[in-house]
């Protein structure tokens, strides 16, 4: 059965309470530009959109009780995007951060970053570690922002810290194994993906997680982000609990 043709999500969100939740969701926000495009918008229209189901997904995810929300917001790659483009993006994420964080904070959310931002304006970094501390102590539902990550960056700079460890005797090589080395990831001790969604119909993880999503389940849907509503989330979930997740095995 095709779940997405199927319009009772009351029948969806009733039985996906009746089972195991995932732990950890991840999802790739593709396809803003694509729906403005085709509603004869500026791509900045998409991206505005799309800051809604944001904050729809988030609402969402701490209510039905899963305890990690892992959002792609902005790629090592994507700067090479217009710089008009850039600009803007970096503006809607102050923007959230300043109208959407007590919110947020009210509803036990815990913000962390994902990724290395150095490379941006002070004043966004600023808001970024305001917007850390304020939700440092929550713990109904931990939302990691991936802001200029890349995959293959984190598994070098975990590979540097590492190195670091060694070398200063801090650890030793002998203890090293996969749980350890997950420490020196951004998601640290956090349970890897159980759910990789990408929107827009597009079926690549562009340098999304890439040690983490060894035995993730992988979900591509034709709907673009902005049209992300928490049904489509219902549906996925309802969709993974039905699936025979055997991790190698038989």
């Amino acid at each position: 059965m095709d779940i997405f043709k199927n319009n009772n999500n009351i029948i969806f969100k009733e039985e996906i309470k009746k089972k195991e939740l995932p732990n950890h969701i991840a999802i790739i926000m593709d396809g803003n530009g694509r729906w403005a495009k085709k509603r004869f918008l500026p791509r900045t229209a998409g991206h505005r959109e799309g800051v809604k189901r944001v904050m729809d997904t988030v609402e969402e995810c701490g209510n039905l009780g899963i305890k990690y929300l892992t959002l792609y917001a902005f790629s090592t790659e994507n700067w090479s995007r217009p710089k008009d483009e850039i600009d803007y993006l970096m503006k809607l994420l102050v923007e959230f951060l300043r109208k959407k964080l007590q919110k947020i904070h009210n509803n036990n959310v815990r913000i962390n970053i994902l990724g290395d931002i150095s490379r941006l304006d002070k004043n966004i970094v600023e808001e970024i570690e305001y917007a850390i501390d304020l939700t440092k102590n929550n713990t109904k539902l931990e939302l990691n922002i991936a802001l200029n990550y890349g995959g293959r960056d984190e598994i070098l700079r975990a590979s540097k810290l590492l190195y670091e460890d060694i070398k200063n005797n801090r650890v030793s090589i002998n203890d090293i194994n996969e749980e350890e080395f997950k420490k020196y990831l951004y998601t640290g001790n956090q349970p890897d993906p159980d759910i990789l969604i990408r929107t827009s119909g597009e079926k690549r993880l562009s340098n999304f997680l890439n040690y983490q999503i060894a035995y993730t389940e992988f979900f591509f849907i034709d709907e673009n982000w902005p049209e992300f509503y928490p049904d489509k989330l219902h549906r996925v979930i309802y969709d993974f609990q039905n699936r025979n997740r055997r991790f190698g095995g038989i």
